[in-house]
């Protein structure tokens, strides 16, 4: 983890305490990641598939408390939210997907909303397939 995200920019006098332990959490996140980044690597170069084993256990613990910070620092924040939801859990490219978000087919509104009920049902982000076309295709719109 980089030592500068590890303490405050800004003096915490003038920081309210959402933003403090949002800091908190972000930092917490680098380091379950990093974590896991170093248990991969042990894994990988252990010899012993025993110990292998247990590293890999321990490697994906971290990615679990990982996700658990992540989601709370969803839960707080609409604009993460909206980006997560976005981009979490689908299919094809994903920079396709980033065109379709920043020209109107998918959730990002500029307004700061998190767009709410704007994905359709099937979780599409109600874009169409994007390859070969030339263009953008929009469905459910």
């Amino acid at each position: 983890m980089a030592s500068s995200s590890a303490s405050l920019h800004e003096d915490e006098g003038k920081l309210n305490p959402k933003t403090i332990d949002q800091h908190r959490a972000y930092v917490s996140l680098q380091e379950e990641l990093e974590a896991a980044d170093w248990y991969n690597q042990r894994v990988e170069g252990a010899t012993d598939p025993e110990l292998a084993a247990i590293l890999a256990h321990n490697r994906d613990e971290e990615k679990e408390h990982a996700a658990m910070v992540l989601e709370w620092l969803r839960r707080g924040d609409p604009k993460l939210d909206e980006h997560l939801r976005t981009y979490l859990f689908t299919e094809g490219s994903i920079l396709d997907i980033e065109v379709a978000a920043e020209h109107g087919g998918g959730e990002e509104t500029g307004s700061g909303d998190s767009g709410g009920g704007s994905t359709p049902a099937d979780s599409s982000l109600g874009i169409g397939s994007l390859r070969g076309t030339g263009s953008l295709i929009v469905t459910g719109a």
